[in-house]
């Protein structure tokens, strides 16, 4: 492990090694994409990445998931650099890991192992750490044959935290029941939420959705004056925060859920079914996009994918691309002229207005550029929506 002082305190960095297979649909760039969010997703549970390993394969092997030869060229090489865990982008399946680390004989993950691990570092409520606890438990269940044999000299570290370190000693017939215990804990957890939903009144609700790491808690930040944590870093944030704001005399409840992203475990979204109400259940969606991310584009699809799973996907929508600042810092030429510089971002904006039927913005939440026109166009929908809830009622609140 890798290791350097802060104001004298010693801080421990594993060492890691990604691996990703390139299928016959997908390109090498495609893959390099995927690989770069894993390389943050690893740098966000607190390893170093030392080098990836790619693969061109039709699927994976049934056996180690990458071919035999490849195996043999990552087992040299983590030997070589005493890497401390192997991360693959993709799912493997129990029997896989099982033999990948039988024959590297260090630490292997998955994309969801290591999602599973950030998430219990940003835990914080009784319901989120229930939340982990559950997808954790269900992904261990079906691991722990080769868990018993690795887990012995495997003292901590990414991909072991919570139940994963402190459930070792059990067998399949405790985690059942266990699993069992906090769907049971998580379904009281969700009653009482419906309970606080419904003493809310019949408030319109707005809810901020988008990728993880998007600006949304500065954002809710700064149009409720709320102090939410913002950090550069993946899922900062993974309860949901509902605060009431009011514009002109009128009222609505304003919520930051948890971000989304690629690959997103199924049994985490499951778990995380009663913190995702509160999206479920919103009348207006405010879908934050990271303008300047080069793959911004693939991140709107992966958001709109998981709004439709979770029955959210037809609900009143406007688009915000935010970080316009970084966006112009990233993609202008520093000799173009500030005309040329303002013809290319209209073209950019109309073309997006266009192709979203005006239901979109632009903005820098952090240099608060067009925050004013936000919080109209947000007045102006919630009004409209209190409009058809209430139609008899004129001035309802103004």
């Amino acid at each position: 492990m890798q290791s350097f002082e802060i104001n004298n305190t010693k801080k421990v960095f594993e060492k890691a090694v990604l691996v990703g297979l390139i299928y016959q649909d997908q390109t090498e760039e495609q893959l390099n994409e995927f690989l770069d969010e894993l390389e943050f997703l690893t740098n966000t549970a607190g390893a170093n990445v030392l080098k990836r390993f790619t693969q061109k394969l039709p699927h994976p092997d049934k056996r180690t998931f990458i071919g035999k030869g490849k195996l043999e060229e990552l087992k040299e090489y983590c030997e070589l650099n005493e890497a401390d865990l192997v991360i693959f982008d993709d799912e493997i399946s129990p029997s896989q890991q099982a033999n990948i680390e039988k024959e590297l004989k260090i630490k292997v993950l998955d994309r969801s192992n290591l999602i599973l691990d950030i998430f219990a570092r940003r835990a914080q409520t009784a319901q989120a750490k229930t939340q982990v606890e559950l997808a954790q438990l269900q992904y261990i269940l079906p691991r722990l044959r080769g868990m018993w044999t690795h887990l012995e000299r495997q003292k901590g570290g990414i991909g072991l935290r919570g139940p994963g370190e402190k459930e070792i000693e059990t067998d399949r017939r405790i985690i059942q029941k266990k699993i069992k215990q906090y769907k049971d804990k998580l379904q009281q957890i969700d009653k009482q939420n419906v309970t606080r939903r419904k003493n809310r009144g019949e408030l319109i609700r707005v809810a901020l959705v988008g990728y993880t790491n998007v600006g949304k808690s500065t954002i809710m930040n700064t149009l409720s004056k709320s102090e939410v944590l913002a950090e550069d870093k993946l899922f900062a944030t993974l309860d949901t925060t509902v605060r009431k704001v009011v514009y002109e005399n009128t009222p609505f409840l304003l919520s930051d859920t948890v971000g989304f992203i690629r690959k997103l475990p199924t049994h985490l979204i499951e778990s995380f079914k009663s913190t995702l109400d509160e999206t479920r259940e919103s009348d207006l969606l405010l879908h934050v996009v990271d303008i300047a991310h080069p793959q911004f584009e693939d991140q709107i699809n992966s958001v709109n994918q998981t709004l439709t799973d979770i029955g959210a996907g037809e609900k009143p929508t406007i688009i915000i691309f935010n970080k316009m600042d970084r966006y112009r810092k990233l993609n202008y030429d520093p000799f173009l002229m500030e005309d040329e510089k303002e013809e290319i971002e209209k073209a950019l904006i109309d073309g997006w207005n266009k192709r979203l039927d005006g239901k979109v913005l632009f903005i820098s939440a952090l240099k608060k550029e067009n925050l004013a026109e936000l919080r109209t166009r947000i007045l102006e929908e919630v009004r409209a929506l209190y409009k058809i809830r209430y139609p008899y009622k004129t001035n309802f609140f103004y």
